[in-house]
């Protein structure tokens, strides 16, 4: 008798024609971009007919939801694992394995960080995936609090919290850390799409330098 919780073999069967068709979205998100996903395509791929492949996914939302919930979730599970590896060097851990992950598949990254796909909106726990990450980031720069003059961006952004949930970090850390993420991503972003080919220069130590300047200057 099968142990209760194990998946039956027809449950198995569709776990993996499901991640297969997985797959094949990301061959295609490679190939010509997210707005270009097909299940129609897909399904000529994997020798099924249309109908038989909306049983895995209804549409193509599904599907998007599905590929960008997988890669929010591999990115926050990352990024908290090197902060809790290095207690003592947050911000750096976490920055370098960013990098590593967004550098191992580009085309996950600029899922979640490209350019919108027209006419989706991700359901509520993808979002809730990705506070995990600025919750990671806000406790990472917590850790490396910079000595920062006032700005005038602390008191709006002390009058739009909600980005940041219910963490308590001071008004100056909110500020450091939204720093922190925009940079970064800055820099990762026209690498990842290309801008900084034939210029002669090392994206890595661009991308170290900034980290640097944000470990060891005020934002400004």
């Amino acid at each position: 008798m099968a142990k209760t919780g194990t998946p039956n073999p027809r449950e198995r069967y569709r776990t993996q024609v499901r991640a297969e068709i997985k797959e094949h979205a990301w061959e295609q998100i490679a190939a010509a971009g997210t707005s270009a996903l097909s299940l129609n395509a897909i399904a000529r791929q994997m020798g099924l007919s249309g109908p038989a492949l909306y049983r895995y996914y209804a549409n193509r939302d599904e599907l998007i939801t599905e590929l960008i919930r997988d890669a929010y979730r591999s990115l926050a599970d990352t990024c908290r694992a090197a902060a809790d590896a290095n207690s003592d060097g947050q911000l750096p851990a976490v920055a370098h394995a960013l990098r590593d992950w967004a550098l191992d598949d580009p085309q996950r990254y600029l899922l979640i960080y490209g350019t919108p796909v027209p006419g989706y909106h991700a359901p509520d726990d993808v979002t809730a995936i990705s506070d995990e990450l600025m919750t990671t980031l806000l406790d990472a720069c917590a850790s490396a609090p910079p000595d920062s003059p006032a700005s005038p961006l602390d008191a709006h952004l002390e009058d739009h919290r909600q980005w940041a949930g219910d963490h308590p970090a001071p008004t100056a850390g909110l500020r450091h850390a939204l720093t922190v993420w925009t940079r970064l991503h800055g820099v990762l972003s026209l690498e990842l799409a290309g801008h900084f080919s034939g210029m002669g220069f090392d994206p890595a130590l661009l991308f170290e330098a900034e980290l640097e300047g944000l470990l060891t200057n005020a934002p400004r």
